[in-house]
């Protein structure tokens, strides 16, 4: 675990990985909130990068969305804006088709409050779209796989996210004869905490028991909080990377 002190104040740790890039991202958000300066994800890549991750990438700029998937957990941790930086991760994926290629849900749910999965009556979905807003795998993946009806499925967005994306999730959610609205959809307030504060409401709110419960995001703190909340009777699947 890396501690953060920025100016002397400790804001808490970070999982950071052994390499260079890791430390490039980490130095950086360091040094820009330390110096009191906008935080934009061009603080990692210069312009001429950016533009070429318009584009198809070799390799699928893998070693970019590592660096990406850092700064946004630096951003939950550190309370600062990173909706320009949500955008670019899934344009990212988007062009280089990393939905399908590389990110299949099915290998990569994994059991986390047991070490084997008991009999259960019922499928359970929680779904930080704009924190993994991979809507072919979802259905392909976990909805269709499970079958799990609209209202077991339980969805939250802030309105950043919102009026970023919302056309692309609706104009995704088409292919399969859905919206938004077709599940328990919240549109959240504005502030880092408060789709995950919801989405774990919803969940403590229906007291499960003897439940398949699939949780869909990448945020390791609410991964954690659901784990923590999580009845023993139920088996609790998370996404690993």
């Amino acid at each position: 675990m890396q501690k953060i002190i920025i100016n002397q104040k400790y804001y808490g740790s970070i999982e950071l990985a052994n390499t260079p890039e890791a430390a490039r991202v980490f130095s950086k958000v360091k040094s820009a909130l330390g110096a009191g300066k906008t935080m934009e994800i061009r603080l990692l890549f210069p312009q001429y990068k950016l533009k070429a991750l318009g584009n198809y990438q070799k390799g699928g700029a893998r070693q970019e969305l590592e660096d990406i998937e850092l700064y946004l957990q630096l951003g939950t941790l550190l309370k600062f804006d990173v909706t320009d930086a949500l955008k670019l991760k899934n344009s990212i994926e988007l062009t280089n088709d990393i939905a399908h290629n590389h990110y299949n849900i099915s290998k990569r749910l994994t059991l986390i409050n047991k070490p084997k999965a008991t009999q259960t009556q019922g499928h359970y979905l929680f779904w930080d779209i704009e924190n993994f807003s991979n809507i072919g795998s979802m259905f392909n993946d976990v909805i269709e796989k499970f079958d799990i009806p609209d209202n077991r499925i339980y969805v939250v967005a802030n309105p950043d996210s919102l009026y970023l994306f919302r056309a692309e999730w609706e104009a995704d959610l088409y292919d399969y004869k859905k919206t938004l609205n077709s599940f328990n959809f919240t549109k959240c307030d504005h502030g880092k905490n408060v789709a995950d504060d919801v989405l774990l409401a919803s969940f403590k709110g229906l007291s499960l028991r003897n439940a398949n419960v699939y949780l869909m995001t990448f945020d390791r703190e609410l991964k954690e909080r659901f784990t923590q909340a999580t009845h023993a009777s139920n088996n609790l699947f998370i996404l690993e990377k």
